[in-house]
């Protein structure tokens, strides 16, 4: 995207990326139906970006949801809005979208290079603090230097680092004098330490239409997944940040899901509470309340053998039922990351006050947001206020020189 708005302003631009081909990660995050953007209300989408809300505003005044999809159909991808508000191309698919994209930067004269890993800069002159020194790279055939008169570094955060991604970045920077937030998992399942039978049972299984509560009372309704190594999925991501927080200060999570959040409490108790007749527990919930499979093994899981036999505190287990998750999953294997380069060392350009000329965009920025588009659309929005600033920059430089 910042390859897209630099070229488009008139300015040479080469794109070196460490892997085989380029956009590996954006093909990834099209696997299972490509999120591009999502379609709320603009104060609702914003809020979406938590601590960082009022920063990743400004981006999206760049680019925001809007400009994503009229951006996609001017590549001749048509988009549509799906029931839960996400948009999607028609096809649902990432490849067509890249390959016309890429399309587009070639014919506008951007050079594409793979296999080219960023090892740094060789020196930065203290006599020339404005003029970095080269670029270096490792490829297949050696050690390469590149010189650029600015840059823009999208160099990704820490989670799926077989793509590309796997924060080699971070001394580099750090001994240049570019603050780093530590890297942390985002969007990421939690572990808990679940019995041999309830994860054997109901591993892979969905848990739908519940709500989660977090102990300051924070409540989002959805679906999560159960998981060999405990809890994953969009209800769980929504609530990632306050849960992986609470752990790292803490040393464990609780949260609270509502088995039933469509029934008044009053309603659940009344209904435990009806004779059961020569019933086993297990039916009488099934039969009163709809409740069976993971959600019923979820109840026996977390709750004691006596409050099966305690209808009152059998009904607010079903409203209220506590988990306690003790670690998060590994940075690696998680969508996304937070932490990164953090935005108070860079000014409202995005370029590093510590590195005249050199531009940030991305996941390796110090923000974060749940899945829905919003990952993708903060992605791009920084990317095009990062190529604004670096044009604004050259601009700047060819300005001085032609007085000199």
């Amino acid at each position: 995207m910042a390859a897209e708005v630099l070229s488009a302003a008139g300015w040479r631009v080469d794109v070196f990326d460490a892997m085989p081909s380029v956009g590996r990660k954006f093909l990834m995050a099209g696997k299972g139906g490509m999120n591009l953007t999502h379609s709320e209300a603009a104060d609702a989408f914003v809020s979406r970006y938590g601590k960082r809300a009022a920063a990743v505003g400004q981006w999206l005044r760049h680019f925001g949801a809007d400009d994503v999809r009229t951006w996609a159909h001017r590549l001749g991808v048509d988009t549509f809005v799906g029931t839960s508000g996400r948009v999607f191309p028609t096809d649902m698919k990432a490849a067509p979208l890249l390959r016309a994209w890429l399309t587009r930067l070639r014919a506008g004269g951007v050079r594409l290079h793979v296999r080219h890993r960023w090892l740094g800069w060789l020196g930065w002159p203290e006599a020339s603090p404005a003029q970095p020194g080269p670029l270096r790279f490792a490829t297949p055939q050696g050690e390469r230097l590149v010189q650029a008169r600015a840059v823009v570094l999208a160099l990704g955060g820490a989670s799926w680092p077989q793509l590309g991604s796997d924060a080699a970045w971070v001394p580099w920077l750090r001994e240049h004098g570019v603050d780093v937030a530590p890297l942390r998992p985002a969007n990421a399942g939690f572990e808990i330490d679940w019995t041999p039978h309830m994860r054997e049972r109901f591993a892979g299984h969905p848990v739908k239409s519940v709500t989660m509560a977090l102990p300051d009372g924070t409540t989002r309704q959805g679906e999560f997944v159960i998981s060999e190594h405990g809890i994953e999925g969009s209800l769980v991501y929504a609530l990632c940040a306050p849960i992986r927080d609470a752990i790292l200060a803490e040393g464990s999570a609780r949260v609270y899901l509502d088995l039933l959040p469509d029934w008044p409490a009053q309603r659940v108790r009344d209904e435990v509470s009806r004779p059961r007749g020569s019933r086993s527990m297990a039916s009488h919930l099934q039969s009163r309340l709809g409740i069976a499979g993971v959600k019923a093994g979820l109840l026996r899981e977390c709750l004691s053998r006596d409050t099966f036999d305690d209808p009152a505190a059998l009904a607010a287990g079903i409203k209220r039922l506590p988990l306690t998750l003790r670690r998060t999953r590994p940075i690696a294997e998680v969508i996304s990351s937070a932490g990164g380069v953090t935005l108070e060392a860079l000014d409202e350009r995005l370029m590093a006050r510590a590195l005249p000329g050199v531009f940030f965009a991305g996941e390796m920025l110090d923000w974060e947001a749940p899945t829905g588009g919003y990952l993708l659309t903060a992605c791009f929005a920084s990317a095009c206020v990062a190529a604004q600033g670096a044009a604004a920059y050259l601009e700047t430089l060819r300005q001085a020189s032609e007085r000199y």
